[in-house]
C-alpha cells in the first residue's frame, strides 16, 4: 500500500489526481502544515525537506511532485508518454512547470491570501511572468488536445495542477481560450 503524505495543496492534489486516474490504492497520511507537522522529526525522516506531499511505497521515500509523478507513471506505465521521445517531453514540460509556471502562479497566490507579505510592485512582477508563462502555454495547446500526445500525461496532470489555482491569485485565465478548453478536457 502507498502511503500519500499529504495535505491539500496544489502539489498534493497533483498526486492524488495521478493515484486516482491511475486506480491504484493508496492511503492519505495527514500532514497538517498549518500545526507544524511538517516539521515534526517523523516527518523529516520521510520528507527532509519539510514540505508536502511526501509518499512512502515500501522502502522508498519521495518527495516532490514532479519526482513523484514520474515515478508513480514509471511504476505503473500510465501518464509517462508512450515513446522515448514523449517521455521526453513529459519531463520538459515537468521541468518548465517548475521554473516558469508554478512559483509565478504560486507567489501571487500567497500575497492575495495574505501568505506572504509584498508590494504591489512586486505583485505585478510575479503576475506578469505568471501571464508570460500563460501565454507559452496557450500557444502550445493550440497545436492539440494534450501537452504529449494524443491524451493526457502526467505533464498535463502537473500544469494543471497549478493553472487550477490561478484565480486565487487574481489572474484571469479569460484571455486564455486554448487554456480554458484544455481544462475542460483534463477535469
Amino acid at each position: 500500500m502507498i502511503d500519500l503524505h499529504f495535505w491539500p495543496t496544489p502539489n498534493g492534489k497533483k498526486v492524488t489526481i495521478l493515484l486516482e486516474e491511475c486506480g491504484m490504492p493508496y492511503r492519505i497520511v495527514p500532514c497538517r502544515i498549518g500545526q507544524g507537522d511538517q516539521f515534526k522529526p517523523e516527518y523529516l525522516a520521510i520528507n527532509r525537506f519539510g514540505q508536502v506531499p511526501a509518499l512512502v511505497d515500501g522502502d522508498l521515500k519521495l518527495c516532490q511532485s514532479g519526482s513523484i509523478l514520474l515515478y508513480l507513471a514509471d511504476k505503473f506505465g500510465k501518464m509517462g508518454g508512450k515513446t522515448p521521445e514523449e517521455k521526453a517531453r513529459v519531463r520538459e514540460w515537468l521541468f518548465w512547470e517548475f521554473d516558469k509556471l508554478a512559483p509565478n502562479l504560486y507567489r501571487p497566490r500567497a500575497i492575495k491570501r495574505g501568505l506572504t507579505k509584498a508590494d504591489d510592485n512586486v505583485y505585478q512582477l510575479y503576475t506578469g511572468l505568471a501571464n508570460d508563462a500563460l501565454k507559452v502555454l496557450d500557444a502550445e495547446l493550440a497545436k492539440g488536445s494534450f501537452l504529449v500526445g494524443a491524451s493526457a500525461t502526467i505533464a498535463d496532470v502537473a500544469v494543471y495542477g497549478d493553472v487550477a489555482y490561478a484565480g486565487e491569485g487574481a489572474i484571469d485565465l479569460a484571455p486564455y481560450a486554448n487554456i480554458k478548453a484544455w481544462m475542460a478536457r483534463v477535469e
